[in-house]
């Protein structure tokens, strides 16, 4: 039967490979360390923990981008917080000008459009992080997780600009059982995930449905159960299922490389 316990893992030999991969992955491109985006949220704690781990603190930037009277006060202290128990430095960049300079010069702006304003501010944050990879020589990593690159649940050129993205075949449950493995704070583990794009906003909110709920469905497709079949065993309206899976679909073009047209092929 489909339940959380379905997606236990061993979670002291995952840290272990993540911690090889992220390691072998930046001392193989040559560069200096890694730049780590920390919001407050579990998904970017555990990133910055695990990154810090495998390259040692003094060779990991964290950076906290706050966007006046939207990012809660709380995010910035739980970052900071962390960042100091892992003995990371870490810069406090307000994005409050840039958008708004982005704002009042771009065609087309709508501050009712929160999906464009939002996407706005996601590349906004990674224009920075890579500002910061460039002068100091560092890799971008990243802190998606499974569940949100199969749904999508990412700002393509945004969050989704990275070079390395050690979590994303991890379910947010699962990212919850490294977290607590690794000790991270419960203001952070308990907290509602949110991209944080607007006042109220929510991950959930957004997703029309649970993570857990969210986390099970892709689980029970990837292990070959039927809609009907994953339904009925989540209790929960076929409806939501097929959302869900079309959602996958639909976000194909955000987890690929650009398509290239063939237009001929060398003869020799």
């Amino acid at each position: 039967m489909l339940s959380t316990e379905s997606l236990k893992i061993d979670v002291e030999n995952i840290v272990e490979k993540i911690t090889e991969f992220i390691r072998h992955n930046v001392e193989s491109s040559g560069l200096k360390g890694a730049v780590v985006a920390a919001s407050g949220g579990i998904d970017s704690s555990t990133t910055l923990a695990l990154t810090a781990r495998a390259l040692g603190p003094e060779n990991v930037r964290a950076l906290t981008m706050p966007e006046r009277d939207i990012t809660p006060e709380g995010d910035i202290t739980d970052v900071m917080r962390l960042a100091r128990s892992l003995d990371v430095t870490c810069d406090t960049i307000d994005i409050t000008p840039l958008i708004t300079v982005m704002n009042q010069t771009l065609p087309l702006y709508d501050p009712s459009d929160r999906v464009s304003s939002g996407n706005l501010k996601a590349r906004a944050r990674m224009i920075i992080a890579y500002h910061y990879s460039n002068t100091l020589g560092r890799m971008v990593i990243g802190s998606s997780n499974k569940t949100e690159w199969l749904t999508g649940y990412f700002t393509k050129h945004g969050d989704g600009a990275v070079d390395l993205i050690p979590l994303a075949d991890l379910y947010k449950n699962q990212i919850r059982q490294l977290a607590r493995y690794l000790e991270l704070p419960e203001s952070i583990i308990e907290k509602t995930p949110t991209a944080g794009l607007w006042p109220g906003q929510t991950d959930e909110g957004e997703l029309g449905v649970t993570y857990d709920n969210l986390d099970l469905i892709l689980y029970g497709t990837e292990i070959g159960l039927s809609e009907e079949e994953i339904a009925g065993e989540l209790g929960i309206p076929l409806i939501t299922v097929r959302g869900v899976l079309k959602r996958v679909e639909t976000n194909e073009h955000k987890r690929r490389l650009p398509l290239i047209l063939r237009l001929s092929t060398p003869t020799g």
